[in-house]
């Protein structure tokens, strides 16, 4: 079996802990502690992550999308591909070096989408473009860690808090809907979306396309027109 090669290594913005980006043959990993966050060959439900939220505001002009978490751009290149040449998408990644692997080495994984006009690059924590706008984004999608009840970082559990959760729905415009990524169910996290006034779809996804690999779960939460 082939190796796998360190290639690049960052610390996170605060310092506590430390991404690898490792590559085996053409295959990519992103790791911190340990944990895989992120591979190139489980991309399915990341795909879909957009593809569910988009769809719900796809009639929608000049349609305002914020993504949280840029991964290997999987969501962000399904997410442009699903959306008018009107729309705006805002990228929100809290490590650097992530957006500059994205813009070399991983950028051909989803076809460069960092490269398409819609997207502006935030290097800001998503929930602090989250609590700075209100009635702002159509579609709020997720892929912050490895989801609410799979934490890597524990600073990522007040993002999926009531008072998170409360932010988020200030955020969206009537109608808009939020997108939430895990590794696994959470039925405590099902419970406070529904009692953050969103109208609940939990579904699970294979993590690579063609019905394979780990299940995931994604929630697509609507904020009501009233």
């Amino acid at each position: 079996m082939i190796p796998w090669k360190l290639l690049s290594r960052s610390r996170t913005p605060d310092n506590k802990n430390e991404l690898l980006l490792y590559q085996r043959d053409t295959e990519y990993s992103i790791r911190v502690n340990g944990q895989e966050l992120m591979n190139s060959r489980m991309f399915g439900s990341e795909i879909m992550l957009a593809e569910l939220s988009c769809h719900e505001i796809a009639d929608r002009k000049n349609a305002n999308v914020l993504i949280g978490g840029l991964g290997m751009g999987y969501t962000l290149s399904a997410a442009l591909r699903l959306l008018d040449s009107d729309a705006d998408v805002f990228l929100a990644e809290l490590v650097p070096s992530v957006v500059e692997w994205n813009k070399d080495v991983l950028g051909q994984l989803a076809d460069h989408p960092l490269k398409d006009s819609r997207v502006t690059v935030f290097i800001e924590d998503v929930v602090n473009i989250i609590n700075n706008n209100t009635s702002a984004f159509d579609a709020i999608l997720l892929d912050v860690d490895n989801g609410p009840d799979c934490l890597t970082q524990k600073e990522n559990d007040n993002l999926y808090s009531m008072s998170g959760l409360s932010m988020i729905h200030r955020a969206l415009r009537p109608g808009g809907v939020v997108a939430v990524w895990s590794s696994s169910s959470d039925t405590g996290f099902t419970q406070r979306l529904k009692g953050s006034s969103f109208n609940v779809i939990e579904k699970k996804i294979r993590g690579r396309t063609h019905t394979k690999g780990p299940v995931h779960t994604i929630w697509i939460a609507t904020k009501s027109y009233q």
